[in-house]
Formats: structure tokens, C-alpha cells, sequence
């Protein structure tokens, strides 16, 4: 049916957004004696937009099912702030007015023990699912205040930590309602905890919630958590501001409400946690509300030290410092004995938590926390039980780290060891911690030879000096071949291919004049494996490594001292399927394995057909150089390669294939000169 929406006294921007085909279509209708009318179609994806004048009469008309999902009217000035929001800082938003509550529903979505009130956009409270406030027998922890801290506080909702948190909007403390909505739904006899961060608007809107709780015949206590060591210690009633360390206050007291305390033992449990904790912060940028501009307050190369989790400016702005330096100067501050924030001396028991700001990599967080440890243990004497590192009390896109030290006795590690179902609070920390981690020593290969240090034999074998000369001439090959290889490589890929072959090729010529057992094939194929790994990176030092590793495993499976040709032609075919395997290239691909393969079948090929094993190396050798020319001939399937226009690829060989083709023929003709100035006339070749 066709029916007016709305008459609109002034001029306004049309936004629809359709379900689906065959879409809808918007009619519009002046209030004039000319009528005109337009339809305006759209998809799901689409919004389209649509001026109208003033005093105008918006008609709905829908098409079969299709449906009208949503039609936003925006005056001329709105629809300039929309556009200018373009410009804030980015965030995977919708309404920015809308964050907290779609927050809420995605946690709750993702977490079968939490629910939420229903009473958005005013209340905005979540809780445990299986908690119902008149049938609870527990003391129920509240916690909560202004939203953009996240985690913090609604993912420590869970038995054994929070009951339930209350969300305020971003950086705003909560409402006195919801507070008192979120005490009515979880407070049972044994009453509620109210653990409150130090700041005025929460201190203000929880007590006046805990005291309209009271009146109505709840039992209800409150702990004001203050443990900034940041700035001097105040004049005045403000306190000290409410940082991370509530986290830690927050599992103490959950862990002793659900051990079954009164609310008088909770209470007195959470407050002396809270005398025993101290944080610092600092932070490489400030956080961006969303729907705002980005500010630069600090600018680049700087950071600010003891900002608050709300942006508010800190003690100092300094140079970016390593990381180090950095941990150094925020556990003095914490630990300060002229402060005297926290009672550590040396010699105590304490708990470290590394907490990311928002936007601090799991890494970046890792290493504050590794040099953390051994300055608590070494400067300032204290005995280190627990590491709690991650993003537990965020600043929205803040990108820094804040440290929390706390006093630790048994009691309160006990209280942190306890379970809990709460969703961020960190898994796998519990327990004893060595007080000093050495690293586990590297396991041994099962085949290496422990009894006896691979060296070069003292005197070479027949095989062992055909090896030398093998490795030897394909080596230097490689070496020789540095420039040209980078040159095609800088057409067709990252130029470096060269380089890197270089750097594995010397590795082999240092190594074989002193390690390689050249005696035992076998175990020097190995070696250059090892040669290789060792100094070549990238994706051709792995693929080397595998076919020298393929190919001892090959030999070694023949269990013979004595190589033949046959088991090198099988070594090869195994090295090759295995680089095929774990690479995903085969012929034609344009790789190594174009000049590789080739060779492998030749070799067979000749074998089979009766050849003398040099020659069949050596044609084999020419199967290889064939193969890698054709390269030019080939569509790039593999590597860096394969993003290159065909035109340019058709202009150069795959130089990973000319560099097999180049050490390969050089090892034949290397084994063959060798073997015609040393063996007496009409002798066959090894």
C-alpha cells in the first residue's frame, strides 16, 4: 500500500537503505499544484540520496516482499557533520552515539555465561546468566564506570570476578540509574561490593546509587581503588586516579566472595588489596573518542608519561627511550620510597601486570614484561610471583603500556590463583613461578652421531675426493654467477636471488674444507643442508635446506657406505618431489625444479639405458641448462614471479632455475675432468 510518512516544513536529505531485489522505490510529491514524482531505487548495499524542498509529503511505496529497511532524514547541517566525520580518526563503527550498547551485544553474543539488561540506551548493565539477584547467595561484586576501557570492566564478568559492571557512555561515568538497576538484579542477602575507581563522577553516581540501595533495604559496601603513582602524591580531596591495578582488585575480591565471605570479609579483602598496588603509564599516543578528530597532542618522537586512561595529560612528555629504559624509570616511580604509594621494600613478595593501553602489540607488551621481570629481581630486590601480561584497562586506540606492581602474600596469591569463568582474565598463569627461567637445551637430532664431531677426514677416499671436486666447482659456480642472477632477479622478482645464493654457496666453501665428513656422502649432504640453513633466508634458503635433508634421507635409507650412481639418481628424484611437496611447484612453474626435474629424469633415463654414470651426469647436466632456458618460454605460477607482467618475465630466465642448472652442470663437468686425468685408460667411473 501506498501511504504519507511524514510532512516535512523544511528542506532535508533523504537516506534509504532496501532489503533487497526487486528493490523499493521512494515517490516524492510536492505540496504545490505541479506534481511531480521520482523513483529512487537502491540494493542493501546502496544508499542513495535524494534533495527535497521545503514542505514536501514523503510517500512509502514497496514492490511484492521487498521491504523498507530504513529511511534517515538529515537537515543540510547534519548531513554536513556526517560528511565531515569522514575526516575523524577511523573506526569500525556504526553511530558513534551507538558504541557501548552494540558493544554489549557482541560480548554477550560471544559469551553464553554473560547477559545484559534490557533496558538501552539508559541502562546499560552486564551480568552474569546465571545469577539472579533475590536467589544469589553470594556477595556480589559491581564494578563498572565510563566505557572505552575494554576489557575493562564488563569482560571480567564472570564467577569468580565480577557479578556485574556497569557501562557508562565512552569516558563517562555511568548513571546513578543503571548503577542501582545493576544492584537490584544481582544483590542477594548476602549483599553487594561496589568496587569504584577514583574518579569524582564515579565516586559521586556509585555512592549516591549505594546509598538509594541501602533505603531500600540492601546491604551494599564500596572500595574506592586510587593506584596511580604518577604524579606527586596530591593536596586536596581528588585522590589518586583509579588505573589497572583495580583488575587486580577486582579478582581478589571476586575470589573471596565466591570462596562464601560475608560482605564485611569481602570488603575488608578488596580494601587491602587495593592499599597494596600501585600503576604507572605511559603512552606513545593519545586515544581518538569515536566520531572525533585524531588529536596530536604529543607529535612524533614523543611520549607522555603517567597519562591517564582517559587522555588526560601525565607528569612529563619526553623522547621516545628503548623499551628498557623506559620499564626502568616506571618501576622507580612505582616503587618510590619518597611517595611511599605502595608498602614494597626489598625483599616482598609482589605480582607484575604488563597492561596494554589498546593499541600495543601482544609483542611490544611481551618485551616490557621480559625486562620488567629481572629489574624487579635484580634492582630492587623483590621476588617476583605472578606475570599477568595483556590488554586488561584499555584507552580506547591508545598505543603504550601501563605496569602494575602489587603486594603479594599467600593470601592474596591465592585469591589470584582462584578460578573464575571471567572471559579476559588470563589463563595459565596460576602456580609457582621458578625464580629464574633458563632457557631448555636444543634436543638432539636422533640420527646425529654424538660419539663422533663431524670433521674433514684426515686422508679422502676415491668418493671422498670426487665429493670435494663436486661441491666444490658447484659452488664456485654460484659464487661466479652473484651478478647476473641479481640482474635477471631485479626484473622478475626482489633482486636479491643472487645475493642469497651467494651467501649459502661460501657457507659450503668455508664449511668443506673443515667440517664436511667427505668420506660419508650422506652425512655431507646433511651438512650442506645445515651450511645452508644457516645462512641463507628466504624462500630459496628453505627450499635448498629441504633438498639437501630429502636427499640424505634417501641416501641414508640405502644403508650402504659405498654410494653408486643409482642412489644419487634417487637421491635426486626424492630431493626434487620434496621441494615439489612443500613448495607447490612442479615442472613448469617456472622454479629451480625446471632445471632440476629434467636433470632427475635424464639421469634415470641414462642409468637405465646402460650409460656410463659420468656420462649420464653429464648429459643429465645438459637436461638442466635446457630446462632452466626454457624458463623464458613459461607463465610465472610460483614466487614473487608470478605477480609480474608476462611481458617482462618473457625477457629473462627464472634465475632460481639458472642457478640449479649453473651448480648442477658444473658438478658434472668438475666429477668427469677429474675422473679422465686420474684414472688409468679404459677404467669405468665410480
Amino acid at each position: 500500500t501506498e501511504k504519507p510518512i511524514y510532512k516535512f516544513p523544511s528542506p532535508v536529505v533523504v537516506l534509504c537503505k532496501f532489503s533487497s531485489p526487486p528493490f523499493g522505490s521512494l515517490r516524492r510529491t510536492w505540496s504545490t499544484k505541479e506534481k511531480k514524482e521520482k523513483n529512487l531505487h537502491g540494493s542493501s548495499r546502496a544508499f542513495p540520496s535524494l534533495s527535497l524542498p521545503r514542505n514536501f509529503v514523503l510517500f512509502a511505496k514497496s514492490r511484492r516482499s521487498t521491504k523498507f529497511i530504513s529511511i534517515s532524514l538529515w537537515t543540510p547541517e547534519k548531513r554536513s557533520e556526517a560528511l565531515a566525520m569522514a575526516s575523524c580518526g577511523k573506526k569500525l563503527i556504526n553511530d558513534p552515539n551507538d558504541v557501548v550498547t552494540e558493544f554489549i551485544e557482541g560480548l554477550v553474543e560471544s559469551y553464553p555465561g554473560m547477559q545484559y539488561l534490557d533496558g538501552f540506551p539508559e541502562v546499560k548493565v552486564v551480568l552474569r546468566a546465571d545469577v539472579a539477584g533475590a536467589k544469589n547467595d553470594k556477595v556480589a561484586i559491581i564494578s563498572g564506570g565510563g566505557s572505552g576501557h575494554e576489557p575493562a570492566h564488563a569482560g571480567f564478568v564472570g564467577e569468580g570476578m565480577l557479578t556485574a559492571a556497569i557501562c557508562g557512555d565512552v569516558f563517562a561515568s555511568p548513571q546513578v540509574d543503571s548503577i542501582l538497576a545493576g544492584i537490584r538484579a544481582v544483590t542477594g542477602p548476602m549483599g553487594c561490593l561496589l568496587i569504584v575507581k577514583n574518579y569524582t563522577g564515579d565516586r559521586l553516581n556509585f555512592g549516591l546509587a549505594a546509598e538509594q540501595a541501602k533505603s531500600e533495604g540492601y546491604k551494599v559496601e564500596s572500595v574506592i581503588v586510587g593506584d596511580d603513582c604518577a604524579l606527586p602524591p596530591p593536596r586536596g580531596i581528588a585522590g589518586r586516579r583509579g588505573l589497572a591495578g583495580t583488575i587486580l582488585v577486582h579478582k581478589v575480591a571476586g575470589a573471596a566472595a565466591a570462596a562464601g565471605l560475608p560482605l564485611e570479609d569481602v570488603a575488608e579483602e578488596a580494601r587491602h588489596a587495593s592499599e597494596l598496588v600501585g600503576t604507572m603509564g605511559v603512552a606513545l599516543s593519545v586515544c581518538t573518542l569515536p566520531g572525533q578528530v585524531t588529536p596530536d597532542r604529543l607529535g612524533s618522537g614523543k611520549m607522555e608519561l603517567g597519562l591517564g586512561i582517559h587522555g588526560e595529560p601525565g607528569a612529563a612528555v619526553a623522547d621516545i627511550q628503548p623499551v628498557a629504559v623506559v620499564v626502568s624509570h616506571v618501576l622507580k616511580q612505582i616503587l618510590s620510597a619518597e611517595t611511599n604509594y605502595v608498602p614494597i621494600t626489598r625483599g616482598s613478595r609482589v605480582v607484575l601486570m604488563v597492561n596494554g593501553l589498546g593499541a600495543t602489540p601482544a609483542m611490544e607488551l611481551m618485551i616490557a614484561a621480559g625486562k620488567a621481570v629481572p629489574q624487579l629481581q635484580l634492582e630492587h630486590g623483590l621476588a617476583v610471583e605472578r606475570v599477568y601480561t595483556g590488554s586488561f584497562m584499555t584507552s580506547l586506540d591508545m598505543a603504550g603500556f601501563s605496569i602494575t606492581i602489587m603486594k603479594a602474600d599467600q593470601a592474596i596469591l591465592q585469591r589470584l590463583d582462584a578460578a573464575t569463568t571471567a572471559p579476559y582474565w588470563p589463563v595459565g598463569v596460576d602456580g609457582n613461578r621458578p625464580p629464574a627461567k633458563i632457557p631448555v637445551p636444543l634436543p638432539q637430532s636422533p640420527s646425529a652421531r654424538s660419539d663422533v664431531s663431524l670433521c674433514r677426514p684426515v686422508q679422502l677416499s676415491k668418493q671422498g675426493i670426487l665429493l670435494e671436486v663436486a661441491i666444490e666447482a658447484a659452488a664456485t659456480a654460484v659464487v661466479n654467477l652473484k651478478d647476473p642472477l641479481n640482474e635477471w632477479d631485479s626484473k622478475v622478482g626482489d633482486g636479491d636471488c643472487g645475493s642469497t645464493m651467494y651467501r649459502g654457496a661460501t657457507a659450503i666453501l668455508e664449511d668443506l674444507k673443515k667440517y664436511y665428513p667427505l668420506n660419508d656422502a650422506a652425512e655431507t649432504v646433511n651438512e650442506m643442508g645445515s651450511s645452508i640453513s644457516r645462512v641463507m633466508g628466504g624462500t630459496s634458503g628453505i627450499m635448498y635446506t629441504i633438498l639437501c635433508k630429502a636427499a640424505y634421507a634417501s641416501l641414508k635409507a640405502n644403508g650402504q657406505s659405498d654410494v653408486t650412481s643409482n642412489h644419487w639418481a634417487e637421491a635426486l628424484e626424492a630431493s626434487t618431489t620434496a621441494v615439489s611437496k612443500y613448495g607447490g611447484a612442479i615442472a613448469g612453474f617456472r622454479t629451480l625444479l625446471d632445471a632440476l626435474i629434467p636433470a632427475s629424469q635424464a639421469l634415470q633415463q641414462r642409468l637405465k639405458a646402460g650409460d656410463d654414470p659420468v656420462t649420464a651426469f653429464v648429459l643429465s647436466s645438459e637436461a638442466a641448462l635446457a630446462g632452466a632456458e626454457s624458463t623464458k618460454l613459461m607463465q610465472a605460477q610460483a614466487g614473487r614471479s608470478s605477480y609480474v607482467s608476462p611481458e617482462i618475465v618473457a625477457s629473462v630466465p627464472d634465475p632460481g632455475a639458472m642457478a640449479a642448472a649453473a651448480w648442477y652442470r658444473a658438478a658434472a663437468l668438475a666429477v668427469r675432468n677429474t675422473l679422465e686425468s686420474s684414472l688409468p685408460a679404459g677404467s669405468s667411473a665410480p
